[in-house]
């Protein structure tokens, strides 16, 4: 009676083992042929509307990069008031702190020219 309970713990145990491979190769299946689907689907964007931009003598530019020059110059001043104030030598880490600065500067821009 105990061997027939083991023989049919290995069995099953066998079934399983199939079971795992025959998934396995139903995930690599379904993973090669999900992967044109996620890059079909990455480039076609977020909105169908054109990307905001305005025209500036004669020629359209992204807001994106005006609002990366005012962040980088947010990131400048910032960088200028820490020198100025004398916080230069207590701040630690100041490439990060100016950076996290000069993003948050373009954000605001960006959200309060655009209102997205």
């Amino acid at each position: 009676m105990y061997m027939s309970l083991l023989a049919r713990n290995d069995r099953a145990l066998h079934g399983y083992d199939e079971l795992v491979r025959r998934g396995g190769d139903l995930a690599r299946k379904c993973r090669a042929g999900a992967m044109p689907i996620a890059l079909a689907l990455s480039l076609s964007g977020c909105a169908r509307q054109a990307a905001p931009s305005f025209s500036l003598f004669g020629a359209y530019f992204p807001v994106w990069l005006f609002c990366m020059a005012i962040g980088v110059a947010g990131a400048i001043c910032a960088r200028i008031a820490l020198v100025a104030s004398g916080l230069s030598s207590v701040v630690p880490a100041q490439l990060a702190a100016c950076t996290a600065i000069g993003v948050i500067v373009a954000s605001l821009c960006w959200l309060l020219w655009l209102g997205r």
